[in-house]
């Protein structure tokens, strides 16, 4: 089966196409792609859905590689919002 494992930072990402036997693990599949001793994953998704090492995968799953959020999304909206200028109408 084919299984994308993506890793992404700020205004970059490493995506890596694997053939995995049926009934592949997360697990397996991050440790095949050489991202298994990256110190700043915090988690694991399945498209978008959180899941655990032990998540067996189906032809096609894309795993994502979670890190620690780095701000609060709503502070950093808000320091968005501060930033634009206001609309006069």
């Amino acid at each position: 089966m084919k299984i994308e494992v993506v890793r992404a930072w700020p205004r970059r990402f490493e995506a890596v196409t694997l053939e995995l036997d049926a009934g592949a693990t997360l697990a397996q599949a991050v440790a095949a792609a050489g991202f298994a001793d990256d110190a700043e994953t915090s988690g694991y998704a399945v498209f978008g859905v959180r899941a655990g090492a032990e998540t067996v995968l189906r032809d096609g799953d894309r795993v994502e590689l979670l890190r620690a959020l780095q701000i609060d999304p709503k502070e950093a909206r808000r320091r968005r919002a501060e930033e634009r200028p206001l609309k006069k109408k």
